[in-house]
């Protein structure tokens, strides 16, 4: 499916970056370009290494946990769950950054999509 004038209306919106200010508050990008700027390509590899890492923590916590004999320590749990937590905080982001640069058809599309909620499958 192409929408019309997709690149433009990227192009206006704030990014929101992968990682805080010093004081905690979310940082944007506010960009002319489509996406291929240079600070845009570190976000891109920002995410792509959390993502990464986010993966590799599921893996970790499934050994941790799914041995079923009860042998994770209660430090061990403890330590799994503040990194569970970070990991989430940033898949979350990522999830919200990637969100709000999808463009939106206004209706005006010459093209529109099959997909209504009633049309969704049940399962996956």
């Amino acid at each position: 499916m192409m929408f019309h004038g997709y690149e433009a209306a990227t192009a206006r919106r704030p990014r929101l970056l992968p990682w805080s200010s010093l004081e905690g508050n979310p940082c944007y990008l506010v960009s002319d370009d489509t996406g291929d700027s240079y600070l845009s390509r570190v976000a891109d590899n920002v995410e792509s290494v959390q993502l990464g890492m986010a993966e590799d923590l599921l893996s970790h916590a499934a050994d941790l946990l799914g041995n079923g004999h009860g042998k994770a320590t209660e430090p061990q749990l403890h330590f799994l769950a503040s990194r569970l937590a970070e990991s989430l905080r940033d898949v979350h982001r990522i999830a919200r950054s990637r969100g709000a640069r999808l463009h939106v058809p206004d209706g005006n599309d010459d093209e529109s999509s099959d997909f209504t909620p009633a049309s969704r499958p049940d399962s996956c």
